[in-house]
């Protein structure tokens, strides 16, 4: 199988204190995968370099069919949800709207996305809800929702549940270890070796 995303011989420097070297990375696809470690050790420099939003000094990313020279075309391939996302104003649809419209997707298919997407998530009935009422676990829902819905082939959450209160944190988990079965394969960071175990 082909894989999603391979990185190799890949050198980031920031400054004059940091340098993040990657010699090779493999994702296989609709897997989910841990990013480890302190804060400060890289963790979000490598995906925001997935992302495709911070070109290295040095190596190469390929994604599976396609060509890598096409910077457009494979943004549509990887979405990242920063560590404090931010919401729109207005409702939980003109947040996940805003992506499809970009991408030219027709009202009927947008509604269809829309509604499949918080179900997956567990926001059923959230698609007029304003995004300024919601609470932090559902701000991280409709953040995530919002990725979803355009049907990324690689997912990338930086630290997803660092703003997440402990009696969300058991639901939010057991969501995204199902994501893979999505077709999605996801990258998420965090310094808790115990959830990296866990998911």
């Amino acid at each position: 199988m082909q894989p999603v995303i391979s990185l190799k011989d890949i050198r980031v420097t920031l400054g004059q204190n940091f340098s993040l070297s990657v010699e090779s990375l493999v994702l296989e696809p609709h897997r989910i995968y841990a990013l480890t470690g302190p804060n400060g050790a890289g963790k979000s420099t490598l995906l925001r370099v997935m992302a495709l939003l911070l070109s290295p000094q040095a190596g190469t990313i390929e994604f599976a069919e396609g060509d890598s020279r096409d910077l457009a075309r494979q943004r549509q391939r990887v979405t990242l949800v920063e560590q404090t996302p931010y919401l729109f104003e207005g409702s939980v649809t003109d947040n996940l709207n805003f992506g499809l419209k970009l991408r030219g997707i027709n009202s009927k298919e947008r509604s269809e996305r829309i509604r499949a997407t918080l179900a997956i998530v567990g926001l059923e009935g959230f698609e007029h809800r304003r995004a300024k009422e919601l609470s932090g676990g559902e701000v991280q829902r409709v953040a995530l929702a919002r990725a979803l819905v355009l049907k990324p082939e690689l997912l990338l959450l930086d630290e997803p549940t660092a703003n997440i209160d402990s009696n969300s944190l058991q639901a939010y988990e057991a969501l995204l270890s199902g994501l893979p079965e999505y077709g999605v394969t996801v990258v998420f960071s965090t310094h808790d070796p115990s959830q990296s175990k866990r998911l």
